[in-house]
């Protein structure tokens, strides 16, 4: 039986390992926390969804990044301080403008196909992860928005997804408890939401008990080519030092995967784009009855919202260009607070728990899915705000890769 090496345990990784393991390969999961999804894989928006699969790469976007340089609670914000790794990946996003039309349907594509594996997963494996498939709601407060997203709507459309317009008084009638002033919104039943920490933590568990070997605490210092496999030395967190070969591995690292291709000897230009949420505890009957059950994306502010169990709401958004930084700044919260005050008032915010992560964004907005220089190695990160949406399906694309190259 062939030995597979994955690097990473957020949810890319788990998945990956999954997939693995159902292909016969013995896995092994190195990770460098205690324990799995503890990185970007926490407490991320917890949206499932392909109608929020429109790449970034627009003029509109670079002019409303320079635009917002001096707001410092501005839904997108950019540290100008130079940055050769920064700006040389702004200069990739550029380029890439061109192909806009094309990544945002291949991204739906990819979308679409992962929800089949991932309910599947779920269902066959036993472990529940406050599932809500109620839908999710965009909003839109002007016309030029609202016709903005309708061409975006032909787009999704192209790839198979369909998200229809609604008026304003149809949103209240989707989600009585939204309150504000609207254009008009679009609705896409088909999306979920869900908690990815609880989906990863019961998906990893689900591998363990099947055989994947996990390293947790466990720092990966060196990778050597070796007898035409690889070696991976690591080191707990006590400082012991090990050293394992494998047939085969598999980065998954989120935004350590650069440093990883570095070792490699690939180009892995992920760039680490901050974003904030905070979760709400639900802690009276009159703020559970004031919060949403149907999901919500305000464009405009870059804020999505999902329900998580009778008891949680979490609210997440923005991006921030400012390097390794994992500083979760009370600026770049409040904006997080005060939405939910303005569009659910009645909800109690006094307990809202702040987070920050590190979403792994490639220039072209696409998950890096694919083998690297040398042989036997793989790549299967990059997935930016889209990781758990894609996951299930990228997992399965990487699975049938190794499969084809190195038959377990």
């Amino acid at each position: 039986m062939k030995k597979i090496a994955v690097i990473g345990a957020g949810v890319t990784g788990v998945t990956t390992a999954y997939a693995l393991l159902n292909r016969g390969y013995d896995v092994t999961v190195f990770d460098q926390n205690r324990y799995a999804a503890m990185d970007t894989s926490f407490a991320n928006g917890g949206q499932l969804s392909a109608s929020n699969a429109e790449v970034w790469n627009q003029w509109s976007t670079v002019i409303k990044g320079l635009k917002y340089m001096t707001q410092r609670s501005a839904p997108l914000l950019v540290n100008p301080k130079p940055s050769w790794h920064k700006y040389s990946w702004m200069a990739e996003f550029v380029a890439n403008i061109p192909h806009y039309r094309k990544n945002t349907v291949e991204t739906v594509r990819l979308a679409i196909a992962a929800r089949e594996h991932l309910h599947a997963t779920a269902a066959k494996e036993g472990f529940a992860f406050d599932i809500e498939e109620r839908g999710i709601l965009h909003v839109y407060k002007t016309k030029s928005d609202y016709d903005h997203a309708m061409k975006v709507n032909a787009l999704l459309a192209e790839g198979g997804l369909e998200r229809r317009p609604v008026a304003p008084e149809e949103i209240r009638t989707i989600e009585p408890a939204v309150h504000g002033n609207f254009y008009g919104g679009f609705f896409t039943p088909s999306d979920a939401t869900g908690d990815i920490h609880l989906y990863s933590r019961g998906l990893s568990e689900a591998c363990r008990k099947k055989g994947v070997t996990f390293h947790y605490s466990s720092d990966v210092t060196k990778i050597a080519a070796r007898d035409g496999g690889h070696v991976i030395h690591w080191k707990d967190n006590k400082g012991a030092k090990f050293d394992e070969p494998f047939d085969a591995l598999v980065v998954c690292a989120g935004v350590s995967s650069r440093k990883f291709g570095k070792m490699l000897g690939d180009r892995v230009n992920i760039y680490p784009v901050k974003g904030y949420s905070i979760t709400v505890k639900l802690d009276d009957d009159a703020s559970r009855d004031a919060a949403p059950w149907v999901s919500l994306l305000d464009d405009k502010a870059k804020v999505v919202t999902s329900r998580l169990g009778r008891d949680r709401l979490r609210i997440a958004g923005t991006a921030e260009f400012n390097g390794y930084n994992w500083d979760i700044r009370d600026d770049r919260v409040r904006p997080l607070v005060r939405w939910v005050e303005d569009y659910f008032p009645d909800v109690v915010t006094e307990h809202a728990v702040p987070w920050a992560g590190l979403r792994p964004m490639m220039p072209n907005m696409l998950p890096k899915v694919g083998p690297g220089k040398r042989a036997g190695v793989f790549y299967n990160t990059g997935h930016g705000h889209l990781g758990w949406t894609l996951s299930a399906a990228t997992a399965e694309i990487i699975g049938d890769r190794i499969r084809d190259d190195i038959p377990a």
